[in-house]
């Protein structure tokens, strides 16, 4: 069962759930393992995280699921912005919260993340050494060969036509005025910032009412900035990188990529799916399954962690 609760990241009020644990199953003396889950891009916690947290608590594992600032139903402001820095701060806020729900072991706590989020995982676990683990689903690891993806899939027109609608948004936060808008999902041929055949048919079939198929576009401008795999050099905890072979939004090449530089911590799994096949249907059971085992094993109480070695926290990427 999930409670309703709050946390404050940078002064604004974020909304999340806590799904308590079912079992004790993997209890310590300091209390049960717990998984802090965001959503990707533009998404939110009722639109199947529920998927992931309730099998998670059933295994013995608390969850805290939360929506960033300016998405569903947290606070701040502009609604709908998409920015890689506060979407982080988040994460370290939840972190900070999560460790404080009564019954939670503050050393074993795992971050979770999907397809952006799944960047933001690895980012996050890099800066925070008290990460017990990581599992990034069908990450974004590199900007950049999203961008080279969305030329071979799409054209350099369709990346000219984006980045056209994301200046016009940035000089319109410029004068203060309305933010402009672009649609997160969509059909091939149209504009919006995943443009897969059936994605709105698919998106529709695990939304929840918090979703809105909506960002500011001036997230457009800065895809090429967030570059996660720059940081995995610096993780000291186990990873789960999970990459759909068939993505046509994260390129499954940069993640293997981001996989092999992150050594000896990176497990890769690969799965036949393209990037919305994650969250409900044979798909999401295939990914669960390893997630279930891998966060079984690495949060288990009587595993004996190897020496972590704290590294200076990277500098976060300005966008």
């Amino acid at each position: 069962m999930k409670h309703d609760i709050t946390f404050t990241s940078h002064g604004v009020s974020c909304a999340a759930w806590h799904v308590p644990a079912t079992t004790d199953v993997l209890a310590g003396p300091a209390g049960r393992p717990c998984v802090v889950m965001a959503h990707g891009f533009g998404g939110t916690r009722d639109s199947g995280l529920l998927n992931y947290a309730e099998p998670f608590a059933d295994a013995g594992i608390d969850v805290l699921a939360f929506d960033y600032r300016g998405f569903g139903n947290s606070g701040g402001a502009p609604r709908q912005d998409v920015s890689v820095r506060r979407q982080r701060q988040d994460y370290h806020a939840a972190l900070a919260a999560a460790r404080r729900l009564p019954g939670v072991d503050p050393d074993r706590i795992a971050v979770w993340g999907v397809s952006y989020a799944g960047g933001h995982a690895l980012v996050v676990a890099a800066q925070d050494a008290r990460v017990a683990a990581v599992v990034s689903l069908t990450p974004v690891t590199d900007g950049i060969a999203s961008l080279a993806q969305v030329v071979r899939h799409a054209g350099v027109g369709r990346l000219l036509r984006l980045a056209g609608h994301g200046l016009r948004d940035a000089a319109r936060a410029l004068t203060a005025r309305a933010a402009h808008h672009v649609p997160v999902v969509g059909e091939p041929g149209g504009l919006a910032m995943m443009s897969v055949p059936r994605a709105e048919e698919l998106c529709a079939s695990f939304a929840g009412p918090a979703f809105r198929n909506e960002v500011c576009a001036r997230a457009a401008l800065k895809v090429g900035l967030n570059r996660p795999t720059t940081f995995v050099g610096r993780l000291a905890c186990p990873i789960l990188v999970q990459v759909g072979t068939h993505d046509r939004i994260a390129p499954p090449d940069a993640a293997r990529r981001t996989a092999r530089k992150a050594g000896r911590w990176a497990q890769l799994r690969e799965y036949p799916v393209d990037h919305l096949d994650v969250y409900a249907g044979p798909g999401q059971q295939r990914v669960l399954a390893d997630q279930l085992a891998f966060l079984t094993r690495t949060l288990n109480p009587a595993r004996t962690p190897p020496p972590r070695v704290r590294h200076e926290a990277p500098r976060a990427p300005r966008v």
